[in-house]
C-alpha cells in the first residue's frame, strides 16, 4: 500500500489493512489529528463494534463532535456486550 498524507507536511506509511481502516475511520469522523487513537481502537476492539458505532454516528443529525459521539457509542456497545445484551 502507498503512503497516505495526513497533511501537506506529514506523510504516513500504511502497511496493514487495519491501519487503513483506522485512518478511514479518522477521516470519516473528521478527526485525522488523532489517527493513532483510531489505530489503537482498531487493534483492541472487535470490528463489528466499530462498524456499528460508525453507522450510528452516520445516522445522527446535528452532531457537534462526531468523534466524541463515536467514542461514546463504542463504550456503550462494549458495555452492552459485556453484560450479554448483544
Amino acid at each position: 500500500m502507498s503512503g497516505v498524507g495526513v497533511n501537506k507536511n506529514k506523510r504516513r506509511h500504511i502497511a496493514y489493512e487495519w491501519q487503513d481502516y483506522a485512518y478511514r475511520l479518522a477521516v470519516e469522523l473528521d478527526d485525522t489529528e488523532r489517527a493513532s487513537l483510531y489505530m489503537r481502537l482498531v487493534k483492541t476492539n472487535k470490528r463489528h463494534i466499530l462498524e456499528e458505532a460508525l453507522t450510528f454516528v452516520k445516522g445522527a443529525n446535528n452532531v457537534k463532535n462526531r468523534a466524541r459521539l463515536f467514542m461514546w457509542k463504542v463504550k456503550d456497545l462494549k458495555k452492552a456486550g459485556e453484560s450479554g445484551k448483544i
